[in-house]
Formats: C-alpha cells, structure tokens, sequence
C-alpha cells in the first residue's frame, strides 16, 4: 500500500548506512517513514525476541543511574558490525526492493529513519549524521510518571537536542542542569571537537585511557541555618548531614562532557536519609583550590545560603 499510494515520492535509502542524509531541499514533496522495524523482521535477522525492557529507567532517591556503557540498546552495533549486519540483509531480502509482495523484511527497508524501541534513536550513523544535521531524542510515551533517562547517552551520540520530561525532578535534570551551568549559564553548550572530525569518528564504546584524574575533598557544608529551622531534619537531635559524589563521565578526551553530582543527606538512624541539598557542575570548567559551592533543591532550585566548602584538584 505504501508503495502504492506514495509511488516515486516515497523516499527511502539504498543502502542501510548513509554517509549523508539528504538535505531538505532535496527531500522536497517527498514522503519519508519514520516508525520502527516490524518485530518479524528483527526476528528473522536476529533470531530472538526483543525486548521492551526500559533500559534507561531510574528511582530518583534509590539507585545510581546506570552507567553509560551499560545503556546502549541491545540491538546497537559498531560500524563494522553493521556492515556484516547489511550484507546480511542482502542475502535475506534479495532483488524485489520495487515488488509490490512486501514482506517483513522489505517493508523495512522502506523505513528511512528507524525508532529503537529504547528511549534514544540510535542510528548507525548516529555521530556522522548529526556533523551535518539536527537530530532530536526524547523520552518514550511510557513514562508516565515523568522519569527520564540518562542525558549523557544522547550527548555521547552526537544528539544536538536531548528532550526532557519537566513535570518532575531527579538525578537525570540534574545532571542537564550541571551540562548547563557552562559556557555561562547562557543554554547553549558547544559540542566537543571530536563529535565534528570527519577524518575520524569516535566511539562512544571504546574505553580511552585516564589522562587527568580530579580529586575532590568536602571540608563543611555551611548557613543550613538560614535556609532551614532547626527541626526541619530531626524534631530532637541537630542534622547529621553527610555528602555522596559521583561523576558522570562520557569517555572524551580533555575532560569534556563529564560531570561531577554531589549529593548532601541526612543521616537517619530509624529511617530513610532526607535529602538535604545538590549541585552538578561541568568538570571541564572546574577551577583548582577551595571554592564555595551553592546547592539546590530536589527541583533544581538554588537555596539562598547554604553552601559546601570543597577543594578541587587535578592530577
């Protein structure tokens, strides 16, 4: 029916891996499909079932957010595997690519640009595609609790707009909002160098080595009294606030995309901890020596007076 309706003003590509992807003058009166790969494709190519599963979920007071490494969608492929991936495909669709007897497999290659069943669209040709074009992710329509996944994927990717879920808040927002806080506070944050070097394309799963590790040492957190009464933790004892640090770490060279989260609770002996307060901020941007950094609330929200005392060093 597609082929049918649409005729010649169906576009669709040749090959699986575009070098380029067209421009919109060229793609002008065109239609392009936009959905994902029927399942009996993918288990005809595959020879499994897929999964479902929500990969980039996250409990914004329980668990870390998964590790980048660990979120890459289970049908993501290196360039070299998809080249094996495409003769593949050869091989099973043969030479009826204009035959109007479509199966499985040949309606997909109808499909010009593929929706992964994971939050995040990861073409092929991912890096490659977004030197010369915007590409927009966002969160699937099953989030219905408004949770989000990990930003960094879509970064690490070459993604030039990673959409957010706004109606809530968690470790994810706060770690757009640390991508953020540089260049100024000014929303828009340049794309490292070597997401743009045609000659080379990076590999968002190749492990580089450690050029520069950042030590970082809490000294106090200060003014809880301002932002705060003194029963707000405990009804009978004074806070026992303690901090939690970690850092979110796309694998660039120079310390870019990497960011550092900290995390200040309440130590709750019967109970769970409280939350007492949180920042992110840009590695890339961090100075050396003792500074006073604000925290914020679980919405992102700066509090008028509290701050940490920490020390920041490189080695």
């Amino acid at each position: 029916m597609v082929t049918q309706v649409f005729g010649e003003m169906l576009f669709y590509p040749n090959s699986e891996c575009l070098e380029e992807f067209p421009s919109p003058e060229a793609l002008k009166y065109c239609i392009i499909l936009s959905t994902k790969p029927p399942k009996e494709y993918l288990q005809l190519l595959e020879g499994k079932t897929y999964r479902d599963k929500d990969l980039f979920e996250e409990d914004s007071w329980g668990k870390e957010l998964p590790d980048t490494k660990l979120e890459l969608p289970v049908d993501y492929k290196s360039d070299s595997e998809l080249s094996d991936q495409i003769q593949d495909e050869e091989d099973i669709i043969g030479s009826g690519r204009k035959s109007f007897q479509l199966g499985a497999p040949q309606y997909k290659r109808l499909i010009a640009i593929h929706a992964k069943k994971s939050d995040i669209v990861m073409l092929g040709f991912s890096i490659r595609f977004t030197q010369r074009n915007l590409l927009r992710v966002y969160p699937k329509g099953t989030r219905f609790n408004s949770s989000n996944y990990n930003p960094l994927i879509g970064w690490m990717h070459g993604a030039q707009m990673v959409a957010f879920n706004m109606q809530g808040y968690g470790r994810a927002l706060w770690l757009m909002q640390g991508m953020f806080r540089s260049n100024g506070d000014c929303g828009f944050v340049k794309k490292p160098d070597i997401l743009m070097q045609s000659n080379r394309l990076f590999d968002p799963k190749i492990k580089l080595p450690v050029k520069k590790t950042l030590k970082v040492r809490v000294y106090m957190g200060d003014r809880w009294r301002l932002d705060f009464n003194p029963t707000h933790f405990d009804a009978y004892s004074p806070p026992d606030f303690y901090t939690r640090r970690c850092c979110r770490i796309a694998l660039f060279p120079e310390r870019k995309l990497a960011l550092l989260r900290i995390e200040v609770h309440e130590y709750d002996m019967s109970e769970k901890d409280d939350f007492g307060g949180q920042t992110c901020l840009p590695v890339w941007e961090l100075k050396e020596g003792i500074r006073a950094v604000p925290l914020f609330n679980r919405k992102g929200e700066k509090f008028r007076s509290v701050k940490l005392l920490l020390q920041f060093k490189f080695v």
